[in-house]
């Protein structure tokens, strides 16, 4: 079995094409989306193109998820700073009611046993949250307690938008990358599971992409044009941003 794991989607429809054509033809059996699918500028676009796919697709809840059902259900959240409420609130008032739903239903964490990897399970950030950071460069010693005692071959993880493959005492902690979000140099960002693993990269038109972007009505197309399809921030950037905020 061959499995992707499409994390970070960000309603980036243009990226999710491309990625999607790509799975196809690396012969994949089930794709995993891994949280953060809609918070973007084509939310209800990229869910149906997603569950219109003629492989079978399995999701997990993300910290955009979460945060934007908080908001449906008529609460406010304290966490979410105020410009990216005004995003979820526009991106969940593009879904229709039996979209809530299906969010609503995904899980926080899904465990696959993959031929020639054993046991992975499948968490948006990590096993314990959906928003703690860390990257490549997190001390050993800080994950530890998040990652000692699972009974695991492997976790796959996102939020953080850069692939990475490190081992952190006994487990194998592997970062799929962004599709839609990416930080470093532009493209569409996925893993392939089985037997081995594979970083993938797709290439799409990224000027049309945000041609396609500033079109729609989301408060920010302009910014998500220039800044995350075009010109994406640097790693190195990133790398500092979330040196900040990764676990202590």
């Amino acid at each position: 079995m061959r499995v992707a794991a499409l994390y970070d989607i960000h309603g980036n429809l243009p990226a999710l094409e491309a990625v999607l054509q790509d799975v196809h033809t690396a012969g994949v059996d089930l794709i995993i989306v891994g949280g953060d699918v809609v918070l973007g500028p084509m939310p209800r676009e990229t869910l149906e193109y997603l569950l219109a796919f003629q492989v079978p697709v399995q999701f997990i809840q993300g910290n955009c998820e979460r945060e934007m059902l908080v908001q449906l259900n008529g609460a406010e959240s304290t966490t979410v700073p105020p410009a990216f409420r005004e995003i979820m609130r526009w991106a969940g008032g593009q879904l229709l009611p039996e979209q809530h739903r299906v969010l609503a239903s995904w899980p926080v964490a899904l465990q696959v046993e993959i031929p020639g990897l054993g046991d992975v399970l499948f968490c948006h950030a990590t096993p314990r949250s959906d928003t703690e950071c860390f990257t490549r460069h997190t001390p050993e010693e800080r994950l530890r307690p998040v990652f000692d005692g699972l009974d695991v071959a492997a976790v796959v993880c996102g939020h953080t938008h850069m692939q990475f493959d490190r081992t952190i005492g006994r487990m194998r902690v592997i970062n799929a990358g962004s599709v839609g979000m990416p930080f470093g140099e532009p493209g569409a960002y996925w893993l392939l599971l089985g037997p081995g693993l594979q970083f993938r990269k797709s290439s799409y038109d990224l000027a049309r992409a945000a041609q396609r972007v500033r079109a729609t009505q989301y408060p920010h197309a302009q910014e998500f044009a220039a800044h995350n399809v075009l010109q994406p921030p640097t790693e190195a950037r990133m790398l500092e941003v979330f040196a900040k905020a990764e676990i202590r």
